[in-house]
């Protein structure tokens, strides 16, 4: 669970986020002192949850709420020492309303409560569509079937190699569309797609392009310095795709943990997700939030890897639901999409 805290006081944001850490599968994402930095760290850091006072400088919490249970579609806990705010909180958009306790009034009943109202709000929120630009005829929701509907792959240090092994052993029409993001340098991208259709006859590779329904069979890259995520799924279950130019991710653009983040969101129990070789820990949070939506995760197994960073990651934090030598994932992966 990843929360963002907002609160002019030091001591109350220093109280909240020395608690709530105690509760495991919690991180403090980012602690802010006003509405306009709230909006500025979830749009960066893609919380959970935000837990946020009313009364601050240059922007209130009332303001910050419409942008982020709005725009952002983030469920927001108003938490005042005002309790004739409620009503006025509930209807700018807040998923929950705490009254603020006294300083000594911080115990373990008011966070056991905290904590039961946030996994509440953030399940509520995670059953509901997200907004999307697109028309309201393929807004249409999608209720996806048993098996899988999505593989989406996450490299770097090592990355072509490895990816172009696994595409090759996945064989002729493989039913499903694949996403990739993989760091790479800005101008090497076009080149690197052309050497994967070279190597890998068997499925169509391309550079994703913005609005584009990606389809089974083909597998869809992240151009260089461009977030790949989902933007919608059309009613035929195919996902149709966005670049983004949005902040780095801990100095990542494009980052794995975007795409297998956006993947788990729209298709949670059907969501397959595969983590090679990589220096880091990029795509470990993805796999785990594909593997907290019911999804599956394969991560490359240290002796295969030329980097065990990025798959080591995703087994510290229970991303990883199998782990496999390079040469096994193929096999693995089709086997279970054909079951």
């Amino acid at each position: 669970m990843k929360l963002i805290i907002a609160d002019d006081s030091a001591v109350i944001r220093a109280i909240l986020d020395q608690n709530l850490a105690k509760y495991p599968d919690v991180e403090i994402i980012a602690s802010v002192s006003n509405g306009r930095r709230l909006i500025h760290a979830a749009k960066n850091e893609h919380p959970d949850a935000v837990i946020s006072d009313i009364d601050m400088p240059e922007m209130t919490g009332l303001e910050a709420l419409q942008t982020l249970s709005g725009k952002f579609r983030i469920p927001v806990l108003i938490l005042s020492e005002d309790e004739g705010s409620r009503i006025n909180a509930k209807r700018a958009g807040a998923a929950e309303f705490m009254v603020k306790p006294k300083l000594d009034g911080y115990k373990q009943d008011f966070f056991d409560a905290l904590m039961s109202n946030l996994s509440r709000i953030i399940s509520e929120s995670a059953t509901r569509r997200p907004v999307s630009r697109s028309s309201a005829k393929d807004r249409v929701a999608v209720k996806l079937g048993g098996g899988y509907k999505i593989l989406c792959i996450g490299a770097s240090t090592g990355g072509p190699s490895a990816v172009a092994e696994v595409l090759c052993g996945l064989g002729r029409n493989f039913p499903l569309p694949i996403l990739y993001a993989q760091h790479i340098e800005i101008g090497a991208d076009k080149s690197m797609a052309e050497w994967f259709s070279s190597v890998c006859d068997n499925v169509r590779v391309k550079l994703a392009e913005d609005g584009e329904e990606a389809k089974a069979g083909s597998m869809y890259m992240a151009p260089a310095d461009t977030h790949l995520v989902i933007d919608y799924v059309k009613v035929n279950g195919n996902p149709v795709l966005k670049l983004s130019d949005e902040e780095p991710e801990r100095f990542l653009r494009p980052a794995v943990n975007k795409l297998f983040r956006s993947a788990a969101q729209f298709y949670k129990k059907n969501c397959l997700a595969v983590l090679l070789t990589g220096m880091g820990r990029d795509g470990a949070d993805g796999c785990k939030v594909i593997c907290d939506a019911g999804g599956w995760t394969i991560v490359e197994d240290k002796s295969t890897c030329v980097v065990f960073g990025m798959p080591a990651a995703a087994i510290e934090v229970g991303g990883a639901k199998e782990v496999l030598p390079r040469g096994e994932i193929a096999p693995r992966v089709l086997a279970m999409v054909t079951q």
